[in-house]
């Protein structure tokens, strides 16, 4: 497999994403090569995303965790918890964990808790010019979703779509699905993936 080409943009002063992939590897036993013939990017690239010098697409974020054989929920940042926070059942507002992709023009939370790996929500946060990147798919199950702000660009499988405000999709999972934000206001959407995902 040749090395991914695509772009990738530059983190925003954030280095634990590196620090939690570079862990997973040495923990693994792993060398940069071999990450990156896993995940079909370059050697380069790899070394980078470790020293918070880049930050991949959401392509290329779930082709490196694949190859490390973690879950991309790992990446998510811990948000501060309180102890009567702590259920198997519940996640509340201010202990959502999230994830930055675009330079943070792409913000992921997890609204659901890690016990339940047969569905999961997310919202999606996204400013004017968010891209997610290269089209990407999963191997199993449905994802569906609701634009509650904003206008949203869904490319499936090479078509586009305009989701606006209020309007809602759904489609298999192993659909290639590429998203943007459409227009200069921020878009927000709540994501369901069947299974989890991440």
């Amino acid at each position: 497999m040749q090395p991914s080409m695509a772009p990738e943009v530059m983190l925003d002063g954030k280095p634990q994403i590196g620090a939690r992939l570079r862990f997973r590897r040495k923990l693994r036993g792993m060398s940069l090569k071999q990450v990156a013939q896993g995940a079909g990017l370059s050697i380069g690239m790899i070394s980078q995303v470790e020293r918070g010098l880049a930050l991949p697409s959401v392509k290329s974020m779930r082709a490196i965790c694949a190859a490390l054989d973690m879950p991309v929920a790992w990446l998510f940042e811990p948000a501060s918890q309180k102890p009567e926070d702590n259920s198997d059942y519940v996640v509340r507002n201010e202990s959502r964990r999230e994830l930055s992709f675009d330079d943070g023009k792409l913000r992921k939370q997890l609204l659901t808790p890690d016990t339940q790996p047969q569905i999961q929500m997310l919202r999606f946060m996204m400013q004017p010019g968010a891209d997610s990147g290269e089209p990407y798919s999963n191997t199993e199950g449905g994802k569906c979703g609701l634009v509650v702000g904003g206008t949203l660009g869904l490319e499936l499988d090479g078509m586009s779509h305009i989701i606006k405000k209020g309007d809602s999709f759904a489609f298999p999972a192993w659909t290639m699905v590429r998203f943007w934000t459409i227009g200069d206001t921020p878009c927000e959407v709540i994501w369901v993936v069947s299974p989890a995902t991440v």
